[in-house]
């Protein structure tokens, strides 16, 4: 698989180090392509250039790749170039990064991106799965969706703790993909019983996440749990300075 990395920073290399790694062809682009800078990454094809104008995604060769990953740290350059590529250069697949959290609403097929990686809300979401129980915690968002990828650790108080799989009434847009029990994953199925500590992973809409809630923590468990020192997202990100 061609893939064509834009921007050459250390999350660029980072990303295309691995990608290489795995047996695929990388091409970075960089208006800072010097001779240090390929040096770490001899193996790639590289272009130099402003990402952001055709020509140079044209010496790139965009059409051919297959995947796109916009990994500047300029949201305007990701946003910018992820749309380039859909419509000019028909690339079937594009990856963009969000630098900060307040354009992360932007990155969606409107601007050609099929996927939004956001470093900050990553770490947030690991930050409350670690520390949240009885609390429906995204982890994951695909672009131009209003699915997501949720988990939720089930408290010892659940009503649903010790029922089938099968008999929960779940959310008719909401599908247990994966249970975590003890550490160890394991595939659902309707005869598996629901346990305390279970760490349930869902795809769910928006609008279900709510439902969920309410159907897994009694209200009393919700009110317990909003006593607890729980990190916010509030609390952990410094406002970002959104695009112009």
């Amino acid at each position: 698989m061609r893939i064509v990395v834009i921007g050459a920073g250390a999350v660029g290399r980072s990303v295309a180090r691995e990608l290489l790694a795995k047996g695929h062809r990388v091409a970075l682009v960089d208006r800072d392509a010097d001779e240090a800078r390929r040096a770490k990454v001899p193996e790639a094809e590289w272009f130099r250039g402003d990402a952001a104008e055709l020509h140079v995604l044209a010496d790139a060769r965009l059409e051919t790749a297959e995947v796109m990953v916009a990994a500047t740290g300029d949201d305007k350059v990701n946003l910018v170039v992820s749309l380039l590529a859909r419509t000019e250069f028909g690339v079937p697949r594009t990856v963009a990064r969000v630098n900060h959290p307040a354009n992360e609403w932007m990155y969606d097929s409107t601007w050609g991106v099929d996927v939004a990686v956001s470093t900050p809300r990553i770490m947030t979401a690991l930050v409350e799965e670690a520390v949240s129980v009885g609390r429906a915690v995204p982890l994951f968002s695909f672009a131009g969706s209003s699915t997501r990828m949720l988990e939720i650790t089930l408290p010892d108080a659940s009503p649903m703790v010790g029922r089938t799989v099968g008999s929960v009434p779940w959310p008719s847009r909401c599908v247990l993909v994966g249970i975590i029990r003890d550490g160890q994953p394991q595939a659902p199925t309707r005869h598996d019983v629901l346990e305390a500590d279970d760490e349930l992973l869902f795809l769910a809409t928006v609008d279900d996440t709510t439902r969920l809630e309410r159907l897994l923590v009694p209200e009393e468990v919700e009110a317990s749990t909003d006593a607890l020192p729980v990190l916010r997202r509030s609390e952990i990100e410094e406002p970002p300075e959104p695009v112009a």
